[in-house]
C-alpha cells in the first residue's frame, strides 16, 4: 500500500478538495496508449477514405515540381517563389488530415480524464532539469514498466504487421506486372490496410493501460488519516478558533437581545433562575412577542436592565419557564400561554394607569408539556 514521506499508509479515498486541487495542478488520468491508438486508427481510416484523392493531388504536385520551365532554369531568383507555391499546395492538400488529427488529439485525452485546462500545468518545474532525478526516474520501477511496455508494443505491432503482409504477399509480387499508375494506387491502398491492421493491435495495449492509469491516478491521490484531519482543520477551522468565533457570535447576539429589553412591556421571572421580556402592541402584533430571555446571570442582567428602564417585573415561575422553553427570540408566544400572558399584561396596564384595583395574578394556566425542555419544540406553534 502506498505511503507518504512520513511512512503513513495512504489508505483513504481522496476528498473532493484533494481531487479539485489535483485537477488545478493538471494531475488527471491520462493514457498515452489510448491516445496513440485513437490517432493512428483515425489517421488510417481517413487515408483509406480520402487517400485516393490526396494521392492524386500529391502525384500531380510531384510532377509539377520536376517539370521546370526554361525561365526557372535560367533565373534562380524565380526558384524561391516556385518552391513556396509547391509547399503551399502540399500543405493545402494535407490540411484536412492535419485538422482531423488535431481534433482527435484534443478529444482523445478528454475521453479518459475529462476536459481540464490549467495554467499551473505550464509552469516550469526545475526539478525535472536535475539529471539525478532523471536517472532515478529511468531506473525506477515505473521506468522498467515503461520499457517493458514499449518492447511489448514493438513486438505486438511487428507481429501483427508481419501477419498482415504475409496475407497480401502474393498481391505485392503481382504489382510488378501492373502499369505504374495502377500499381502505385494499389500499393497505397494495401499499405493503408496494413497500417490499420497493425494499429488495431494497440487496442489490446490500450485496454490494459486505460484501467491501469485510472487505478494508478486514484492511488496517487489517496490520503492518510492525518492528511484528512489536517484538511478538515484547514477547511472548517481549528476547534479553538471555531469555539472563539461561536463565543463572539453568542456575545453579539446577547448584546442585541439586551438592547431589546427596554422595549418590553413586562419581564416575567422565576424569580431568580429565569427571566423573559415580553412586548405587545395590539395594532402591530397578533400575539405577545418574546424580546429577550435568559437563565441565571443573563436573567439577572435582564432584571437589572428592566429596573433601570422602569419596566414592571412580575413573578410567575411557571409562565417564565414555559415561555423560555417554547419560544425563540422575536417570535410570538404559543397559543397555550395566551391566557396566562394576557392576565399578566392586564395587570401591567392597570399599574400604568395607577388603577387601585390592580392585583397580582394568582394561579395562571400553563400546560404541563410546556414546562418540559424536551417537549418544548413540539409545543411551539
Amino acid at each position: 500500500m502506498a505511503e507518504n514521506e512520513n511512512g503513513q499508509e495512504r489508505s483513504e479515498e481522496p476528498t473532493a478538495k484533494r481531487v479539485r486541487e489535483a485537477r488545478e495542478k493538471g494531475q488527471v488520468a491520462r493514457s498515452r496508449e489510448f491516445n496513440t491508438f485513437v490517432m493512428l486508427m483515425t489517421g488510417g481510416t481517413f487515408l483509406l477514405l480520402a487517400g485516393g484523392g490526396m494521392g492524386g493531388q500529391l502525384s500531380a504536385l510531384v510532377t509539377d515540381a520536376w517539370t521546370l520551365e526554361r525561365a526557372l532554369i535560367y533565373d534562380p531568383s524565380l526558384m524561391i517563389p516556385h518552391m513556396e507555391a509547391l509547399v503551399s499546395r502540399a500543405l493545402f492538400i494535407l490540411a484536412p488530415l492535419f485538422i482531423v488529427l488535431t481534433v482527435v488529439a484534443i478529444l482523445a485525452p478528454i475521453m479518459i480524464g475529462g476536459a481540464n485546462f490549467t495554467a499551473k500545468a505550464f509552469a516550469p518545474k526545475f526539478s525535472k532539469l536535475n539529471p539525478l532525478t532523471g536517472i532515478k526516474r529511468v531506473f525506477s520501477v515505473q521506468g522498467l514498466m515503461e520499457l517493458l511496455k514499449g518492447l511489448g508494443k514493438f513486438f505486438l505491432v511487428g507481429l501483427v504487421a508481419g501477419l498482415a503482409i504475409s496475407t497480401i504477399w502474393g498481391s505485392l509480387i503481382g504489382l510488378g506486372e501492373q502499369p505504374i499508375d495502377s500499381a502505385i494506387v494499389q500499393t497505397g491502398r494495401m499499405a493503408t490496410w496494413v497500417f490499420l491492421i497493425a494499429s488495431s493491435a494497440l487496442l489490446v495495449v490500450a485496454m490494459i493501460d486505460v484501467p491501469f492509469q485510472l487505478w494508478n491516478h486514484q492511488k496517487q491521490l489517496r490520503m492518510t488519516l492525518q492528511e484528512i484531519k489536517d484538511e478538515f482543520k484547514e477547511t472548517e477551522g481549528k476547534p479553538e478558533v471555531k469555539g472563539r468565533i461561536r463565543q463572539m457570535q453568542h456575545e453579539m447576539a446577547r448584546r442585541r437581545m439586551m438592547s431589546e429589553v427596554p422595549k418590553a412591556d413586562v419581564v416575567i421571572t422565576n424569580p431568580t433562575h429565569y427571566a423573559v421580556a415580553i412586548a405587545y402592541e395590539a395594532a402591530a402584533m397578533r400575539a405577545p412577542k418574546l424580546l429577550a430571555k435568559g437563565t441565571d446571570a443573563v436573567a439577572a442582567a435582564i432584571r437589572e436592565l428592566a429596573k433601570d428602564n422602569a419596566i414592571t417585573l412580575v413573578e410567575a415561575p411557571r409562565v417564565a419557564r414555559a415561555i423560555y422553553f417554547t419560544t425563540e427570540l422575536n417570535q410570538e408566544i404559543p397559543g397555550g400561554l395566551f391566557v396566562a400572558v394576557a392576565r399578566i399584561l392586564a395587570y401591567v396596564y392597570q399599574l400604568k394607569r395607577d388603577d387601585p384595583d390592580a392585583e397580582i395574578p394568582g394561579e395562571l394556566p400553563v400546560p404541563e408539556e410546556y414546562l418540559d425542555p424536551r417537549s418544548g419544540r413540539r409545543a411551539r406553534r
